[in-house]
This record gives C-alpha cells, structure tokens and sequence, in this order.
C-alpha cells in the first residue's frame, strides 16, 4: 500500500485548475472533471499590511479584500452607446415633428416629413443595435412577454417597441386623406408622447444598477440625456438641405438643446464629484478622454452656432461639432461606469457617504433600529460595539518583519 495520502496526490495533480493547497484541496465527484481551458496560474495573494479599522472612510488607499472588485464590470458593448445616441435622436426628432405637425403649418410641411423620417429610421436602427447586444431576436421578443413598471428595462423595451410601430404609421398614413390621414396623425402624436421617454430612459436604466458612478448621477444624467438628444436631434436634421424658415426653427431647437446640455452636464459632474473615487472615471483614463472630448466639442458647436453669420461650412462644423459631442458622451458615460465597478474603493466610498441602497426612502436605519448618520464611522482598532448591537470580530495577520 502506497504511503501517500490524499493530500499528497492531490498537490501533485495538475489539471489546470492551480489550487492552491494552502488555501485548500480539491475533492469530490467533480475534482476529476478534465478542464479544457485551463487558466494561467495566478501569483498567490499577499497578506494585507494594514488593519482595516486604522483606514479612513476617504482613503483612497484604504484596504479591500486584497484589492479585488465588488461588483462585476459589465458587459455591454458597442452596440449600446450607439444606442443610446441613436434613440435620443428618433425621441426629440418625433416631438419635434409633432410640434411642427399642428404648429408650423404648410410651409413647415417638409421638414414635418423629415422628422417623421428620422424618427422612424431611428426606432429601427435603435431595434437593431438592442438586438445586436442582445445576440438574437428572440431574447428582446421575450422582454416584451411581460410589463413591469418598476423595471426601466422592462419599460424601456415597451416604449422602443410601441415608439416604432406609431411612428412608422404616422410616417407612412399621416399625408393619407380621409380616416388613414387622421390615423397617422394620431400615432405621431403618440410616438411623440414616447419620444420624451425615449430620449432619456436609457439614463435611468443604468442609473438604476449598483455600478457607483451610474448609480451616482442617477438624478441628472436622465436630464443630460434628454437634454443631449434635442441638440443631437437638431444637428442632424440640419445636415440636410432646408430652407430659411426651416433654419429658423431648427436653430431655435438645436441652441435650446446645446444650452440645456451645457448646464446639465456641469449638474453630472457635480453630482459626480461628491464622492472622490466615483466621480474619477470622468477625469482620469480613456473615460475621462471622452468626456473632455465631449465637453470641449458641445462648447465648440455652441460657440460657432451663435456666432454671427449665416454660412453653410459654419453651421456644417456646428452640427458635426455637436454629433461627436452626444456620441462621445454616451461612449464615456459606460466606460465610466466599467471603470468605476473594477474600482472597490469607488463602491466603499460611496457606500460610507450614504450612497446605495441608504439613498432608498425606509433604508436608513442600522439592524438595531437606530437610524444612521453619513458618513459612516470606520471602526478604530479595539473598538467596543455598542449595547444590542450585532458585530463580528476579524483577525488581520500581520506580516513578519
């Protein structure tokens, strides 16, 4: 009988898996399983040089578990900035449309048409960007199996879906005469009625997530959305031939939208700012590039809109100015948002300042029934818990000199 022990024969199986037989063994039917993409093996983590309890709740260098995330970066690709952009635009151009149906009467026809058009061109393209990220048809077939109310997923999903359908028949029946023409006009008015969520509910969605910087600016970044989409909106329809009347509306329409943008996007990084690791995404790295990328193009495209002068290359550099501008806004808000969940002090800050689930009205009181105060107390070193109050010790091995 052989003298080795199943720890022994265990330290020496190498599969792939790199178990670290410090930390513990691998047993069990399923240790036999045969890996098929074995992952590099990984350097053993040190023990941390600090207690916990001595780190302020600003530290940035405070101690979290060996420095590894809390949350899970998310996933999303391309595809969904892209639609971000994408269904802002077809949101603010169906109101606009909307507005000039019953207001700008026939002189306004055409451009009434062509907002129709992109919003229409927008639903579809939006469609199908979600699918994209999606990977098949079937998976946003089946958000629309059931509506929830208090899911922004849910919700949003809804207002894509009935946004396209109206706007196509206000697009294809609105100039029809008769029962048909009255049909399409109605559908534009609902499309426009879906247009306003449209371009700001996709704020809202990732503001409800527990990723820190989204869920931060979760009070203005709806705003900044929508307030992006109407400039946006008026910029691309700009591109487009037009006549002086049109000019005059559109110029109105996009100066509002740039202006709003301009405020509202100081409010984000306000609001942002409250918490130092939260809002650094939007300084720092690739995020915070696109950010100032953004910030400096929407300022650029203001200037050169209201500067004096009616020539075509200036309001072409405008517009342009202004497209770069919402597209890059939307591409830093997410990298932001990844960059901020691989960053645990960015949750644990946040977390000590009131941030989370404590902003939620009836989460404010501890497990005793008293209620908290922010920010949050990090316990020093030997201190005692509180009468009724639950606590946990922890051990921190210090490394030998």
């Amino acid at each position: 009988m052989s003298d080795d022990t199943l720890l022994d024969r265990l330290q020496r199986k190498a599969d792939g898996r790199n178990i670290d037989t410090r930390a513990g063994i691998l047993e069990g039917e399923g240790s036999q399983q045969k890996v098929k993409d074995p992952e590099p093996a990984r350097q053993g983590m040190d023990v941390l040089p600090t207690v916990p309890s001595r780190s302020g709740p600003d530290s940035a260098e405070a101690p979290s578990y060996y420095g590894m995330p809390v949350l899970k970066e998310p996933l999303w690709i391309w595809t969904v900035p892209a639609y971000f952009y994408v269904g802002g635009v077809a949101g603010a151009a169906s109101v606009l449309g909307v507005a000039l149906e019953y207001l700008g009467g026939r002189r306004l026809e055409r451009l009434t048409g062509r907002c129709h058009a992109v919003a229409t061109a927008g639903d579809i393209v939006s469609a199908g960007l979600l699918i994209h990220d999606l990977g098949r048809p079937s998976r946003f077939l089946n958000m629309l199996r059931v509506f929830r109310p208090t899911s922004p997923m849910s919700v949003g999903s809804w207002v894509l879906a009935g946004s396209g359908a109206v706007n196509t028949a206000a697009f294809v029946l609105r100039r029809m005469p008769g029962m048909l023409g009255g049909v399409g006009r109605a559908a534009g008015v609902m499309g426009a009625v879906l247009g306003l969520p449209l371009a700001g509910y996709t704020a809202v969605l990732v503001s409800n997530t527990a990723v820190p910087l989204w869920q931060q600016v979760g009070r203005t970044l709806p705003l900044f959305f929508m307030s992006s989409a109407t400039a946006s909106a008026g910029s691309l329809l700009s591109l487009f031939p037009h006549t002086d009347a049109e000019e005059r509306v559109l110029r109105r329409f996009r100066i509002a939208g740039k202006v709003a943008e301009l405020f509202t996007r100081e409010a984000v990084e306000l609001e942002a700012r409250q918490v130092v690791e939260v809002g650094k995404p939007l300084r720092t790295g690739a995020s915070g590039a696109l950010w100032t990328l953004s910030r400096t193009c929407s300022l650029a495209g203001l200037v050169m809109d209201v500067l004096p002068g009616r020539a075509r290359w200036k309001q072409v550099t405008a517009d342009v100015l202004s497209t770069v501008a919402a597209v890059a806004a939307r591409y830093a808000v997410i990298q932001a948002g990844k960059t901020s969940a691989r960053n645990p002090q960015a949750t644990f800050q946040g977390q000590r300042q009131g941030l989370g689930a404590a902003q939620v009205e009836g989460n404010t009181e501890a497990s005793d029934g008293k209620p908290l105060s922010f920010p949050l107390p990090v316990l020093g070193q030997g201190s005692a818990p509180r009468a009724g109050m639950p606590y946990a010790r922890f051990m921190v091995t210090q490394p030998e000199q």
